[in-house]
């Protein structure tokens, strides 16, 4: 295994630990207990009934889940096709007694007060032990989890970790021009004109491509380094808080002036002239093709481009710290959110509510975690001094999170609390270099964990933020492609967001953060 000394550092306290128990002891119910699931996710549309996870669990639980989702062969890869589906669900008139899918909040917090969810509060407390201490360690969590009826109407995917993404250079690039490391937003700026102006790759063409992205909200994401705000959570253009205060980073001062200089170095070549349509294949293509200079990404995966090295003589792709923003701040805007809006709830006509949440609790066992983590012992990993390694067979079969995935294991649409380890396993030592860069530093800003509407305020929502985020959307594209110019427009702009009914929004938006998180 790569570096787990490393990982013992990165996990304190992240393990949950409990007194040995006889076997059996996480059975639920003498006779099997069959229960019907609807689970809609981008990389598993369905329930698979024949998952290794959903065969292990069976045995201990007693406990066997039936698909019957509803809407399985809809767009779910992107956010609309699964609202759809629990739409349809939902006008069906039958909800299975689970209902497991990606961006499941809000859905459930709107619905669920209306009766077609069971409110878990009082279930949680009186059945569901290891669910319940859990919330007792976190009540921040718990404030995010609830309805603006202070009920909870899901079991969420709760993320474990701190870093996400990173900034990544090309130091064999640096290298071949004699230049450090950058450390300022200046020197960066400076560093990405060499790369296209001073041709690091060698083959006598400025064809290089300084900064690239695979989605293109990660340059937006660049504005920090002219101290402005760009993504308040992991959630591309969410809101923000700042000393309780509700807000969006597509409002400030520093994001017009990060806008303002994004858009000069796309006229100047710095940055990707297809960074808005690129899309995905940017980071594989612009990396094996010896073209891309910078990007910003997760540190996992990006890590592992370092094995073309083997085909790009000297080739290396490392983590740098945040550059110093103009007012000499580091920010690493983005971080593994708390709490994920996805997970399960609990269907009105379920006739086995106190057996449904025991189930949910399962997954917050020591074993129930590893399960829901790492797949079946003996099958996917083995424990080593007490600790679940996956066999190396396993390591080798192809991107684990995809194996996982197709085991049944790492389900987001699952209720369950995430261990890092299992990434860890599976990190290189160019990627857990950056975590241990990024841990040394105090880079990490808070996220935006979500609010939940009342029903008046959730009609106000609905009513201004598509139109204003769209508006901004667009202009901010339009900025950056030398349509306009962020600074001459930046009162209009303000005032077109007022006609949108920006003021409107926002006091919706604190109304229902005060009353989530107040004291």
């Amino acid at each position: 295994m790569r570096k787990l000394s490393l990982a013992a550092v990165l996990l304190t306290g992240s393990a949950i630990s409990t007194p040995a128990l006889a076997e059996g002891h996480l059975q639920i119910v003498d006779e099997p207990l069959e229960l019907t699931i609807q689970m809609n996710h981008a990389r598993y549309p369905i329930y698979e009934e024949d998952w290794p996870v959903e065969q292990a669990a069976r045995e201990m639980t007693n406990i066997h889940l039936l698909n019957d989702t509803v809407g399985a062969n809809m767009r779910t890869d992107e956010n609309t096709g699964r609202t759809e589906a629990l739409n349809l669900m939902l006008a069906s008139g039958s909800i299975p007694d689970i209902v497991g899918s990606s961006r499941i909040r809000d859905f459930v917090n709107q619905f669920g007060p209306e009766g077609a969810f069971v409110p878990l509060n009082d279930l949680i407390a009186e059945h569901a032990p290891n669910i319940a201490a859990y919330y007792a360690e976190r009540p921040d969590i718990e404030a995010a989890v609830k309805a603006a009826d202070g009920q909870m109407y899901y079991i969420p995917y709760l993320p474990d970790g701190k870093y996400g993404r990173a900034y990544w250079i090309r130091t064999d690039w640096l290298e071949a021009l004699d230049l450090e490391v950058p450390q300022t937003v200046e020197e960066y700026e400076a560093v990405l004109r060499a790369f296209k102006t001073q041709d690091p790759n060698g083959n006598g063409i400025a064809d290089e491509v300084p900064f690239f992205a695979r989605q293109w909200p990660e340059l937006i994401r660049l504005v920090t380094l002219w101290d402005g705000r760009a993504h308040g959570s992991d959630t591309y253009h969410d809101f923000l808080v700042e000393d309780g205060q509700v807000s969006h980073g597509y409002i400030g001062e520093g994001y017009r002036d990060g806008i303002s200089n994004l858009a000069r170095w796309y006229e100047e070549g710095l940055i990707d002239a297809e960074i808005f349509t690129r899309g995905s294949s940017a980071r594989d293509f612009l990396l094996s093709e010896n073209l891309g200079g910078s990007t910003h990404d997760w540190f996992a995966s990006t890590g592992g481009y370092n094995s073309l090295s083997s085909e790009i003589d000297g080739f290396a792709f490392e983590a740098m710290a945040p550059p110093a923003s103009v007012g000499g701040n580091r920010v690493e805007e983005h971080r593994r959110i708390l709490v994920k809006p996805d997970g399960w709830a609990i269907g009105y006509t379920n006739e086995h509510v106190v057996e449904t949440i025991k189930y949910f609790d399962f997954w917050f066992t020591e074993e129930g975690r590893r399960l829901a983590n790492f797949g079946v012992e003996g099958t996917h990993y083995e424990m080593v001094d007490g600790e679940p390694i996956f066999t190396q067979e396993f390591l080798d079969s192809g991107p684990v999170n995809r194996s996982l995935y197709q085991a049944g294991a790492q389900l987001q649409a699952r209720g369950y609390f995430q261990d890092y380890s299992y990434e860890v396993q599976w990190t290189n030592e160019f990627a857990l270099a950056g975590i241990e860069l990024y841990d040394q530093g105090d880079y990490l800003i808070p996220d935006f964990l979500g609010v939940a509407f009342t029903a008046d305020e959730q009609q106000v929502y609905d009513r201004t933020w598509g139109s204003i985020r769209d508006y901004m959307l667009e202009r901010q594209q339009s900025w950056i492609l030398g349509n306009g110019d962020v600074m001459a427009d930046w009162d209009a702009y303000l005032a077109q967001l007022d006609q949108l009914g920006w003021q409107e929004l926002m006091g919706v938006m604190q109304s229902a953060y005060d009353r989530q998180y107040g004291d």
